[in-house]
């Protein structure tokens, strides 16, 4: 058996707009590396913490890499532990996954280390475990796609199904990440409890126009289905210069533009020939309200989190 591995999981786009806690796609350019290594005490420890976030908790149980391992360790009763070393890719609180991106790292490096490797669904599970730390509730939005890779749909929570939807060959997502930091906790809060059922039948038809429009490639359809009536709305006043960010990408020819997560990262889906005009409309639109921003454009790579030492 292995002593020591390392693995990679992508950043990740929640909700996609139309598709609130169980809608979401990897997005390759950026992402978490986790380092598991086993220790002969059944325990979890974190050696280190680099990279954009170095501030977060060493102690297992309140950090997602740890937890989602401690888990993992307990439920199997494993004669052994790991000692975790995490790198930060993802910017923390920026909407783009980062937590849920920790645990599918480690569990995934964990698995490594194994002697007999769990499948993906398993892996899922014990990341979720790690997720709700951060998060305060359990969602696979973030979770799902980091590991699986690719746009995927998920249904349910104690019994998920997670299935991989195609996506046209054309289509990139532009992301641009202002220098702010947005909370989950404080993004669901915001949250109204009820909704109008008008809002629900046109979320509800926005989500199966798109999710059609993926699977048969149709562009047009994309576009006139990838609008959230729902949750954006309700947070887009979190998140400054927001309607111009969005105004400007949608000018430029994007399919459509929306929070990504709980913000205040903003992404667009677009076809390959608009995206760097796209992006740049996008950046323009925050420094426009003072706000410095990074940005990457990136194909929907369907590989997902994956041992890469």
């Amino acid at each position: 058996m292995r002593e020591v591995a390392t693995a990679f999981a992508p950043a990740s786009v929640g909700n996609v707009a139309v598709g609130f806690d169980v809608l979401g796609h990897s997005f390759q350019t950026i992402g978490d590396r986790v380092t598991a290594r086993r220790i002969p005490e059944r325990e979890v420890r974190i050696a280190a913490i680099t990279g954009t976030s170095e501030e977060l908790p060493k102690e297992a149980e309140r950090n997602t890499a740890g937890m989602a391992v401690l888990s993992m360790v307990r439920e199997l009763e494993l004669d052994f532990g790991m000692e975790l070393t995490i790198e930060k890719g993802i910017p923390l609180g920026s909407g783009l996954g980062g937590s849920a991106a920790s645990a599918v790292a480690a569990v995934v490096a964990a698995n490594a280390l194994l002697p007999e490797p769990l499948d993906k669904l398993r892996l899922l599970k014990f990341a979720m475990k790690g997720e709700a730390v951060a998060s305060g509730s359990v969602h696979v939005d973030n979770i799902a796609p980091s590991l699986f890779g690719g746009l995927v749909l998920t249904v349910g929570i104690d019994n998920p199904n997670v299935k991989q939807i195609p996506v046209p060959a054309s289509v990139r997502c532009v992301l641009v990440h202002p220098h702010m930091v947005l909370s989950t906790r404080a993004a669901r809060e915001i949250l109204n409890r009820s909704i109008d059922l008008s809002n629900v039948i046109w979320q509800s038809a926005n989500l199966a126009g798109f999710l059609t429009g993926c699977f048969t490639g149709d562009l047009q359809l994309i576009r006139e289905s990838l609008e959230d009536v729902v949750i954006e709305p309700q947070r887009k006043v979190l998140i400054p210069g927001f309607q111009d960010v969005k105004d400007g990408a949608m000018r430029n020819g994007a399919l459509g533009c929306s929070i990504s997560g709980a913000g205040p990262t903003v992404f667009a889906w677009s076809e390959d020939k608009d995206a760097a005009r796209i992006r740049d409309a996008m950046v323009a639109g925050f420094k426009a309200h003072g706000l410095e921003s990074d940005a990457w454009i990136s194909t929907l790579d369907p590989e997902g989190a994956r041992v890469i030492d």
